[in-house]
């Protein structure tokens, strides 16, 4: 769950988001993934679950440098977690 809570406040600092859904499936295949959902007051779910019927036409939003700047938030997340876990 240490992983979970630092990709989620990864995504948190990266891009704002207005509240963020923590999924975790399992569905046919025996196994455990979690989805780490930014939501956004203008998505075209909002407030409903990502999966259910689009409310409105959505935002579609660019942000240039996201995937570096996401993959230097949780690099920097996932070191203070590894030197957290060493005392």
């Amino acid at each position: 769950m240490s992983v979970v809570f630092a990709v989620e406040q990864a995504v948190r600092d990266t891009v704002a988001p207005d509240k963020i859904n923590l999924a975790s499936l399992g569905n046919i295949v025996p196994h455990l993934h979690w989805h780490v959902i930014p939501r956004f007051r203008d998505d075209r779910h909002f407030p409903h679950a990502i999966w259910a019927a689009a409310a409105r036409e959505g935002r579609t939003a660019t942000h240039p440098g996201l995937v570096e700047s996401l993959r230097m938030s949780l690099l920097s997340g996932l070191a203070n977690l590894a030197s957290s876990s060493r005392c």
